[in-house]
C-alpha cells in the first residue's frame, strides 16, 4: 500500500571520553581538560515493506575505516550477522573538531575509546530496536547562506590559497561553489515533528582550544529538539563540505570561539524550526537500500613533488615538526608559508611514497519514494555533493551523510576528496598529507553513484 506511514526506532548514549585523548581536527595533540557540552551517539532505525534500515551518527571528526568495522563487528555479535550489514547501515560522524582523535595513526588517540565508542553504539541501536514506533514521512526543502564560504580563493597571483586569512588584500574570488541547500526528513508522530534528519553542507570547526563539544551541530540538535515533541531527535547529517567553511573573510570578527558555535547553531535552527511549518507527505509502497563498494587508488607522486619535498626537508634541518611541536599550526601557516608548515607537509608527502595499497569506500543509500538519503566517504568538495544530488538523483529529495562508512584506510593523512580540476592550484586539501587518495577518486564515486540510481 502507498501511504507516508514508517516504522521507526530511536536510541542515542553520551559517548564523552572517561580517558586521557586528545582532541581531534588540527595538526597539533590537544588533550582535553573540560566538557563544554556532550557528545553522543545517534542511532535511528527505519522500516517500510518488510526492510530495515539504521543511520549511525557521531559526534566525531569522522569513521576511520578501523572504527567502522569495530562497530560492525559489535553489531553484528548482537544483531546477527545479517540484520545490519554495510547494505544497509551508514555510520557517519558531524565532523567536530572538539571531539576525541579515533584515528590510531594520529598522536594523542586513545585507542581504548574505540572499543568503548562500538559499545555505546550498540546500547543506542539496542534502544531503538525494541521502542519501534509508527510514524508518518514528510520532506522539504529549506536554505541558509548565512553561514558558508568556499574557503579555497584564487589570489592576485594566479595560485589557490586555502583560509588566506580575513581582509587579506591579494584575495581575488572563491574558487568554487557553496550549496545552501538544506534537505529535510521528517517523522511526524501524533501529527508533531518528532523525528528531523537534516544535511547540511558546512565544516563543524568553530570552537578550538581544549574542551570538548559537539560544535555548532550541537547547538543546531539541542534547540530543534527542545521544539520537538517529547523524545524526539534531530539528527545533523553533514554533507559535502570540504571545500567549505563559516569563515567570512571579509570582515576582521572573531570567528573562532564557543559564542560562534552557538551562532551558527541558533540560525540554522531557526532555518529548519520555519520549514517544518512547510513539509509535504512522502507516500511510498517500501524502502529501498543499495550499496557498492568503490576501489580508489593511492596517490601518485610526480617526481617533480618528491624533488620539492626533499629541498625542502634539507632546506630547514633544524625546523622541529615533532607533534609536540605543532602548538599553534593551521591551515593559515601553509598559507603563509611558514618554515614550519612547509618541512611539516613537505615530511608527510615523503611518509605516503611507500603507501601503495588501494582504499575501498562503501557507498550505501536509502531509497524512501521520493527521498533518497546518499552516504559519501571521508570529507569530498562540495561540488561532489551537488553532482550526486542533482545529477544522480534529480527526482529525488536527496540528503547527503558525508564523512560516513570509513576513511577508505587508516593513513594517518585526511580524507579530502577534491575534484579533478582542483589539483596543481594550490591548497592544503589537495595535499598528499591531505588526501591521501589518487586524482580520480572523485570521478569513480560519482560514477558508482549514477550505477546505483540507475538500478533503482
Amino acid at each position: 500500500m502507498t501511504d507516508a506511514s514508517i516504522r521507526f526506532g530511536l536510541g542515542r548514549r553520551c559517548t564523552n571520553p572517561t580517558m586521557p585523548v586528545s582532541l581531534a581536527g588540527y595538526f597539533n595533540i590537544r588533550m582535553w581538560d573540560k566538557i563544554l557540552d556532550d557528545l553522543e551517539v545517534r542511532a535511528i532505525i527505519l522500516e517500510k515493506g518488510g526492510r530495515e534500515a539504521a543511520i549511525i551518527q557521531f559526534d566525531l571528526v569522522t569513521i576511520p575505516t578501523v572504527l567502522y568495522n569495530i562497530i560492525l563487528k559489535a553489531i553484528q555479535a548482537e544483531f546477527g550477522p545479517q540484520r545490519f550489514t554495510s547494505g544497509n547501515l551508514i555510520i557517519c560522524s558531524t565532523h567536530s573538531h572538539t571531539a576525541p582523535e579515533v584515528r590510531l595513526k594520529r598522536p594523542g588517540c586513545a585507542p581504548e575509546y574505540l572499543p568503548f565508542a562500538a559499545a555505546q553504539v550498540v546500547a543506542a541501536l539496542k534502544h531503538a530496536a525494541t521502542n519501534v514506533q509508527s510514524g508518518e514521512l514528510y520532506g522539504t526543502l529549506a536554505r541558509d547562506a548565512r553561514f558558508i564560504f568556499n574557503r579555497r580563493y584564487w589570489m592576485q597571483d594566479g595560485s589557490v590559497v586555502t583560509n588566506p586569512g580575513k581582509l587579506n588584500p591579494d584575495i581575488v574570488r572563491p574558487e568554487g561553489e557553496i550549496d545552501p541547500e538544506i534537505p529535510l526528513l521528517v517523522i511526524k508522530k501524533d501529527s508533531r515533528p518528532y523525528v528531523v534528519i537534516s544535511s547540511i553542507v558546512n565544516h563543524t570547526d568553530t570552537i578550538g582550544g581544549c574542551g570538548v563539544s559537539a560544535d555548532w551541530a550541537g547547538f543546531l540538535r539541542r534547540t530543534v529538539e527542545s521544539h520537538l515533541a517529547p523524545g524526539g531527535m534531530l539528527m545533523p547529517l553533514i554533507g559535502c563540505q570540504g571545500n567549505i567553511n563559516h569563515f567570512d573573510v571579509r570582515n576582521n570578527s572573531n570567528q573562532t570561539r564557543y559564542a560562534e558555535a552557538e551562532r551558527i547553531g541558533l540560525g540554522y535552527a531557526e532555518t529548519i524550526e520555519k520549514a517544518l511549518e512547510h513539509l509535504e507527505v512522502i507516500k511510498f509502497k517500501r524502502l529501498q537500500t543499495v550499496s557498492t563498494p568503490v576501489i580508489a587508488d593511492p596517490r601518485q607522486l610526480t617526481a617533480a613533488e618528491l624533488a620539492e619535498a626533499q629541498a625542502v626537508m634539507d632546506k630547514y634541518p633544524d625546523v622541529d615538526i615533532s607533534p609536540e611541536s605543532t602548538r599553534d599550526l593551521t591551515s593559515e601557516d601553509l598559507a603563509k608559508k611558514t618554515p614550519f608548515a612547509l618541512k611539516y607537509f613537505a615530511s608527510k608527502l615523503m611518509e605516503i611514497t611507500e603507501d601503495k595499497d588501494p582504499r575501498q569506500f562503501i557507498l550505501t543509500g536509502f531509497e524512501l519514494g521520493s527521498a533518497f538519503i546518499a552516504s559519501m566517504p571521508s570529507e569530498p568538495f562540495t561540488e561532489n555533493g551537488l553532482r550526486v544530488r542533482k545529477a544522480c538523483f534529480p527526482q529525488h529529495l536527496c540528503l547527503i551523510a558525508a564523512l560516513a562508512n570509513g576513511t577508505g584506510n587508516d593513513h594517518v593523512g585526511g580524507g579530502y576528496i577534491p575534484n579533478a580540476w582542483n589539483y596543481n592550484r594550490g591548497g592544503y586539501e589537495t595535499t598528499p598529507r591531505s588526501n591521501p587518495y589518487a586524482q580520480d577518486t572523485a570521478e569513480r564515486i560519482v560514477a558508482a553513484w549514477k550505477k546505483l540510481a540507475a538500478e533503482l
